[in-house]
């Protein structure tokens, strides 16, 4: 169900756009938010950058992210721009179109990854091998852990989508070393580190 509202003389709708609060949102591994002090995330599909946002009030110095929401990373970019020790940095991207969309981070490499509630999304739009590329790809430039949160719309897809990534992960060197089923609300999560 989505919550939709319109402010009072407002010509828009507001749409709440997460499963869960953003302060849940790290259910069954925020172990990571502990290990953020000094450190870079990127956040794929990160919409207005709440969970990148719980990163560097953790200590984060670098927070990238991208989204196809364009009204999520305007905001993001707003709200980032006021933490003047943190190198912010987010687009908009069609990640539909494979690892060349994200010519705006090339060469980059980050100590996070955070896949959180997107790879279904991606899963119903791309073509196995082009997610299998997409997901290796930011699989190489994870330092540190790769993060992933299931859809507590369609549960049943979770386990098949943990055994996927282990598949497409292990190749770049990332291990599966958590699973968590905690967060009845939220549903599965998952961290990979580099082995």
């Amino acid at each position: 169900m989505v919550d939709k509202f319109k402010p009072a003389g407002a010509s828009y709708v507001v749409q709440r756009r997460v499963a869960g609060y953003h302060d849940i949102r790290m259910d069954g591994m925020s172990d990571l938010l502990l290990r953020a002090k000094g450190k870079s995330v990127f956040d794929i599909g990160c919409n207005r950058a709440k969970v990148a946002e719980e990163f560097y009030r953790n200590g984060a110095i670098k927070v990238h992210g991208c989204d196809i929401y364009e009204p999520g990373i305007t905001l993001a970019r707003e709200n980032f721009a006021d933490y003047r020790s943190c190198q912010s940095r987010f687009e908009v991207v069609d990640l539909s179109k494979g690892a060349s969309a994200l010519s705006a981070f090339a060469g980059e490499q980050y100590d996070f990854t955070l896949c959180l509630a997107t790879y279904h999304k991606l899963k119903r739009i791309m073509p196995t091998s082009d997610l299998t590329a997409l997901m290796q790809h930011f699989g190489r430039w994870t330092k540190g852990y790769f993060a992933w949160r299931g859809t507590s719309d369609k549960p049943t897809e979770n386990d098949e989508e943990i055994a996927a990534l282990d598949r497409d992960l292990k190749p770049v060197g990332l291990v599966r070393i958590h699973t968590s089923y905690i967060s009845a609300e939220l549903g599965v999560a998952a961290i990979w580190a580099r082995a």
